[in-house]
């Protein structure tokens, strides 16, 4: 399988990879299927993301993927914009993604849906 130079780049060298102290919320999503795992970090300040981190468990682009989020996470993402993080942007941002590794893409917006609930219901 033919992986783009984005997704070798973020496997290699995963940015924003561990656990985050001190996180507003941690959520985790997991592909029953194959048995990928991401779990992600998100420090919430004044509807900000001013930090976030992950760690995955699996194939290539599972570890890519959430590599990608977290990045694209702490550009200071707000917290309303969550919402419009699709997988596509994921694939787009990472090169392309091969048929059989869209699951990645999924599963890391899957996390981000999760965080996003968390944070809804902390704010209610």
């Amino acid at each position: 399988m033919a992986y783009s130079g984005q997704v070798l780049d973020h496997f290699r060298s995963p940015r924003h990879s561990g656990e985050l102290p001190d996180a507003t919320v941690v959520a985790e999503a997991t592909n029953p299927v194959c048995g990928d795992v991401i779990k992600l970090w998100l420090r919430v300040e004044q509807g900000r993301v001013v930090a976030a981190s992950f760690k995955a468990g699996g194939c290539v682009p599972a570890i890519a993927c959430g590599s990608w989020l977290v990045e694209r996470l702490n550009s200071g993402e707000s917290v309303a914009a969550l919402g419009a993080i699709e997988v596509s942007d994921l694939e787009t941002g990472l090169g392309g993604l091969p048929p059989a590794s869209r699951h990645a893409a999924q599963l890391a917006v899957d996390a981000l849906r999760q965080a996003e609930a968390m944070l809804a219901g902390q704010n209610r």
